[in-house]
């Protein structure tokens, strides 16, 4: 037998031998239920802090169920975090209920709104924000289209954080990175503000008439005094180079919502 032969028929017995021995060990331990006790034990101690002090903590093989009361959402996310953190975790079934005061759907989307409203304000991208706010039975549903990740994590960080939030349902789409985008929000910006009829939107900077910009498509949204003002901005938006399409949703306070044309 060649030194070639004797050296494959070596590799493929040292292969046999290893697939045998993988065999023979089974499934991972996590997987049969063996480091149970373990995983309880170390999630139990990440979770050793006040915020989680009626949480509690069940493990059946590998899978960490949470459950409990915590104050606000953004604990019970934490909580899950960590727990899918921990060594050997398979996954976690979070059913910690959020306790806190319990706020009417109408109030709380009134006082969402309104804290987002001045979310951001003064890092130069609140005009370029449009959230939409949902909510339902203190679950609330987060929509629009964010200038970038930083201020959608920011929103939805405000709204998991607030007493009375239940659930967050984050359906909010940041807006592509751009160089052509971001020159038309600021030629938009310029032009709107601009406008002597217009500059008064620009005296709140948590009341902007709100410029989305996707792709060369702007979205025009947030109320205005009057129908004029609402045409005006139409008129500037459309008079910007590069613009593909206008979309005016703005509102004119006191009368019915627009709608997309």
């Amino acid at each position: 037998m060649s030194k070639r032969s004797r050296m494959t028929g070596f590799l493929v017995a040292l292969l046999l031998s290893c697939a045998a021995w993988s065999v023979a060990q089974g499934p991972p331990a996590a997987g049969n239920g063996r480091y149970d006790a373990q995983i309880q034990t170390e999630v139990t101690r990440t979770l050793e802090n006040r915020r989680f002090k009626d949480v509690k903590v069940s493990v059946q093989n590998g899978i960490v169920t949470l459950t409990g009361t915590v104050g606000v959402y953004s604990i019970k996310q934490d909580a899950g975090s960590r727990a899918h953190r921990r060594r050997n975790v398979r996954g976690v079934e979070n059913l910690i209920q959020v306790a806190g005061p319990t706020v009417d759907d109408a109030t709380l989307r009134s006082k969402l709104a309104e804290k987002l409203a001045y979310d951001r304000v003064g890092y130069g991208t609140t005009a370029f924000n449009s959230f939409t706010i949902g909510v339902e039975d203190g679950v609330v549903t987060l929509g629009g289209v964010a200038y970038g990740p930083v201020d959608k994590d920011s929103a939805v960080s405000l709204v998991s954080n607030y007493p009375g939030v239940k659930d967050v349902v984050d359906k909010i789409q940041v807006a592509p990175v751009s160089p052509n985008d971001d020159r038309i929000r600021l030629a938009e910006a310029r032009a709107i503000y601009g406008a002597p009829q217009l500059n008064k939107y620009a005296i709140d900077p948590a009341k902007p008439i709100r410029i989305t910009v996707v792709n060369g498509n702007v979205t025009l949204t947030g109320v205005v005094d009057s129908q004029g003002d609402k045409d005006v901005a139409n008129i500037k938006a459309n008079g910007v180079a590069g613009v593909f399409k206008v979309i005016n949703l703005l509102q004119v306070a006191g009368a019915a919502p627009a709608k997309e044309k």
